[in-house]
């Protein structure tokens, strides 16, 4: 990865040159001054050659570069050269050097870094297997925002490798983990985000069931704060109700709405009811028909003709033009 941080002048033009996909003209520019010495220079020499970006992709020659700038102490090349013998680009593949130039760029907080310490204790590669010291790594990588390094973690805590076995974290780093990787590895942190969703609102729900609501109220929470439908939604129902904390009916219309935004349909319907009776929001009818009409859209059987029936009474007090509002509303309502 390229850093655009160094000196002004030519290594300035050399960084802009790149950014515009002119590589040619960054070699030129970073070369000499890689040959004076700069370190950053000499790592992003060692990025070009390494991938063939204005020269022929030359592994060896990226070796060489890379290692000028991480004896400089520039924690990008210590991690791109450990990266070189963790793959046996251009050597043979050595895991124990791999990780002397890991932790070296992980020591100065290079997240890339943390997260292929991590990899390497959880394969035992260069050292003993420990998952605690992968999960160590993998924790301070995520904590930077490392997509696979969230992943991996949350796939920790979702077995109890190497910490407690902890459903409701391991959504919170499939959840993370999902906003930042693509394709196929996205795919799989969505399927075991909803998996281990799922078993906590299980716990969740047997909590409630058997009137322990401070439990319930845990695993619940965290899930709402991570943007959970289903979680918001019955978070909602215990502010509603004052199950497990004081009833607030602002505060259960508010959880309601976040999870009435993304479409869940008794959000919707508990939503549409609190406008229709001027509870925790202002009496709205208009509000109230179009989170009624979405809620009946997304239910069948029973819930449908409950969330119908409330519409009707909610538009027999409404004007023609209030009705025509909130049908144009529920039409242009899209998730969020």
């Amino acid at each position: 990865m390229i850093e655009f941080s160094g000196p002004t002048g030519p290594f300035k033009d050399a960084t802009s040159a790149f950014q515009r996909a002119d590589y040619a003209t960054a070699l030129r520019l970073w070369r000499p001054l890689a040959d004076q010495g700069c370190a950053e220079a000499q790592a992003n020499l060692g990025f070009l050659y390494a991938h063939g970006h204005g020269v022929p992709q030359d592994d060896t020659e990226a070796l060489r570069w890379y290692r000028k700038a991480a004896a400089q102490g520039v924690a990008r090349a210590q991690c791109n050269l450990g990266l070189t013998f963790h793959e046996g680009r251009g050597v043979p593949q050595d895991y124990a050097e791999a990780m002397r130039w890991y932790r070296k760029a992980a020591d100065q907080g290079h997240a890339n870094a943390q997260y292929n310490l991590g990899v390497l204790y959880a394969n035992g590669q260069g050292v003993p297997q420990d998952d605690v010291e992968a999960a160590r790594w993998y924790r301070q990588a995520a904590d930077q925002g490392n997509p696979e390094a969230q992943f991996n973690l949350g796939v920790l805590c979702a077995n109890g490798q190497g910490v407690p076995r902890d459903n409701v974290h391991a959504y919170k780093w499939f959840n993370l983990a999902a906003g930042g990787l693509s394709g196929e590895t996205r795919d799989l942190a969505v399927k075991n985000r909803n998996i281990v969703a799922a078993k906590v609102m299980a716990d969740a729900r047997s909590a409630f069931a058997d009137g322990d609501y401070t439990t319930a109220l845990r695993f619940l929470r965290p899930l709402a704060d991570e943007g959970n439908a289903d979680a918001q939604t019955c978070l909602g129902v215990m502010y509603h109700q004052g199950q497990g904390a004081p009833q607030d009916l602002a505060e259960a219309a508010q959880w309601y709405r976040k999870a009435a935004e993304q479409g869940h349909a008794s959000a919707q319907h508990n939503l549409g009811v609190l406008y229709a009776r001027g509870l925790g929001v202002p009496h709205d009818h208009v509000e109230a028909y179009k989170w009624l009409s979405l809620a009946a859209s997304r239910y069948s059987g029973a819930d449908r003709d409950k969330a119908l029936k409330m519409r009707r009474l909610v538009a027999a007090d409404m004007t023609p033009a209030q009705s025509a509002e909130a049908q144009k509303l529920a039409r242009e309502w899209k998730p969020k």
